[in-house]
């Protein structure tokens, strides 16, 4: 009987064991499944999203076809016999060259090739001349002045590197000077035929150099001056969209156009962040166009540095308009009065501040000197001298009352001494006080833009542009009519 029941006993213990395996199984079986599918779904993800960056800047995926051709060409060296027997094992050279050296655009492309072969040619040949005269000096010498010759070297070429105008433009090629020396100059104490290793050495990594620039420049270049010139004429927009959505916003109210309203967003408004935080990007560009050839409107020597000008003023505009934007969103708000007041003459200074800004970006865009932007920096001035007017006659709306010994001296009492004074607390104004204040502050900044793309339009020969109108109303495209009859010139650059 207890034998029985000990078989009993086992066999449930094992039908037990069968199903905790089972339970076990399955339940690994589940998680493997679920990492699975989740690896999938994230794999999915990622092909999305790597797709919709080709589909929305197929340039992306045509650099990725590039370096693959480029990769492939230097690679005959090593796939072909007869290449391969005239540099042998160096061949790799010109394989890591590509690698390292082939960039997104034309110009920076050239930069570093340029850099590279200078830098590896100069220090090939240092290298080289320092080793003879220590292999002439002895093998108690060698090494010592081997040694020494690094330090020296590799010493001032590091601190090169701290000066501005070498970093901007050779800041690679000196890193590649340094490491090409010390390697040619180490290495040479113990191979033996160091002159034909650096010669081989030099010559694939030219080559590889070369087949990066060919590349670049033939297969649908990506220019580094023209990614420049989209960016700064697209930042001139932004910049007027913000500051037109931002007056209207502020002043418009329920009283705006429908066409203001839909101005009126948030990307709009908030665009000229853009303009704050592309000075790295417009400086980079600049030096990498500076090493393009000529190509499409652009000469070989195009002021390129200009649109780095162009740029800091743009931020300095920007930073005038970021603060307007905080003081509009601060939690002291004017009274609906005082911005009735001001409304009408402040979304004038706004429209025409953009106005400008928008003709400065057409100018640059399209390289020729605009026919109307004296008329409109003429009226963004006469503007903003009628807002300086208003803004001088606020001090009377908060005068305490006049004691009753003035009062009674009516006999020498001016005219405004008898008109009644309004009293209004300071704080109820201090806000449109301020936006207004800050308006005349941007004039004032958009003027600089103005001088800058002038400067610009010198230094790279714009051609004025000339139409019908011009042609046929000369006169009124030179004088407002503002001034016609006072005879004063219509362009003022003055801070009103």
């Amino acid at each position: 009987m207890a034998r029985g029941n000990d078989m009993a006993k086992e066999v449930e213990w094992r039908i037990k064991v069968e199903e905790d395996d089972d339970t076990l199984q399955k339940t690994i079986v589940g998680c493997m499944w679920a990492v699975t599918a989740g690896l999938a779904l994230k794999l999915c993800k990622f092909v999305k999203k790597a797709w919709e960056v080709g589909v929305n800047d197929p340039r992306k995926f045509i650099h990725c076809l590039k370096v693959g051709i480029a990769l492939s060409a230097v690679s005959l060296f090593y796939y072909w016999k007869p290449l391969y027997d005239g540099v042998g094992g160096n061949a790799m050279w010109a394989v890591m060259t590509v690698v390292v050296v082939f960039e997104y655009t034309a110009g920076a492309t050239i930069c570093k090739t340029v850099n590279r072969m200078c830098g590896t040619s100069l220090a090939g040949f240092l290298g080289i001349g320092v080793h003879w005269v220590a292999s002439r000096a002895g093998e108690q010498w060698e090494p010592v002045i081997a040694g020494v010759s690094v330090f020296l070297l590799a010493s001032a070429a590091t601190f090169s590197r701290f000066i501005p105008s070498l970093k901007a433009r050779f800041d690679y090629g000196i890193l590649i000077f340094i490491l090409t020396f010390s390697l040619v100059s180490i290495s040479g104490y113990r191979v033996d035929e160091l002159l034909v290793m650096a010669q081989y050495r030099v010559c694939t990594i030219i080559i590889g150099s070369i087949m990066c620039i060919i590349v670049s420049v033939i297969i649908r270049p990506i220019w580094a001056g023209f990614e420049l010139f989209v960016l700064v004429t697209g930042n001139l927009d932004k910049l007027a969209n913000s500051l037109r959505c931002c007056v209207v916003q502020y002043f418009g109210g329920s009283e705006a156009s429908e066409a203001e309203s839909d101005e009126v967003s948030d990307k709009k408004l908030l665009g000229y962040k853009c303009v704050l935080s592309s000075k790295a990007t417009e400086e980079t560009m600049a030096n990498f166009a500076r090493w393009e050839p000529a190509h499409g409107r652009f000469n070989f020597r195009h002021p390129w540095r200009q649109y780095v000008k162009i740029g800091a003023s743009m931020r300095s505009c920007a930073s005038c308009l970021d603060a307007l934007i905080g003081c509009i969103n601060s939690d002291n708000q004017a009274s609906d009065d005082m911005k009735k007041n001001m409304s009408s003459i402040s979304m004038k200074v706004g429209a025409n501040c953009a106005s400008v800004i928008r003709e400065l970006a057409t100018t640059i865009r399209k390289m020729k000197k605009s026919s109307k932007l004296d008329i409109l920096v003429t009226q963004m001035n006469s503007a903003a001298q009628e807002l300086r007017s208003l803004l001088n006659s606020c001090p009377y709306l908060v005068n305490p009352p006049h004691n009753s010994k003035r009062s009674t001296r009516t006999e020498t009492a001016s005219p405004d001494d008898l008109a009644p004074k309004i009293e209004i607390p300071l704080m109820e104004i201090i806000q449109v006080v301020t936006v207004a204040s800050l308006l005349i502050e941007i004039v004032a900044r958009v003027e600089d833009i103005v001088e800058n793309v002038e400067e610009l339009s010198d230094l790279a020969n714009f051609q004025p542009e000339m139409n019908v109108k011009s042609k046929q109303h000369t006169s009124d495209s030179k004088v407002s009519p503002d001034q016609q009859n006072d005879g004063e010139p219509v362009r003022t650059l003055q801070m009103v």
